[in-house]
């Protein structure tokens, strides 16, 4: 985490996440298998007429496929990369 020095009013108690120090690497592709494309609307219903206002545009993301299943215990494993996932507020791990 990087904390900001308040310099101002609106910099104080601010931090960000130092990407390049927290995910394996930037370059590499996530997992094939575990990754399925979104499409997004744009703001527009099914007529193409906006419904929702000032939205639309930005990145094209992926949604990661993620095994919320807990039951797996006593299993050795290795985690194989850590990434940033689009679709939720954090990070993910591939395990493995």
């Amino acid at each position: 985490m990087k904390k900001y020095k308040p310099t101002s009013a609106g910099r104080r108690d601010g931090s960000v996440i130092e990407y390049k120090k927290k995910l394996t690497s930037t370059k590499s592709r996530p997992h094939k298998a575990l990754v399925m494309g979104g499409k997004s609307t744009g703001g527009r219903n099914n007529q193409g007429r906006i419904t929702n206002l000032n939205r639309g545009g930005g990145n094209k993301r992926q949604y990661r496929l993620v095994d919320f299943k807990l039951e797996k215990k006593d299993i050795p494993a290795v985690v194989e990369t850590i990434e940033y996932d689009p679709y939720r507020t954090g990070f993910i791990a591939l395990v493995l």
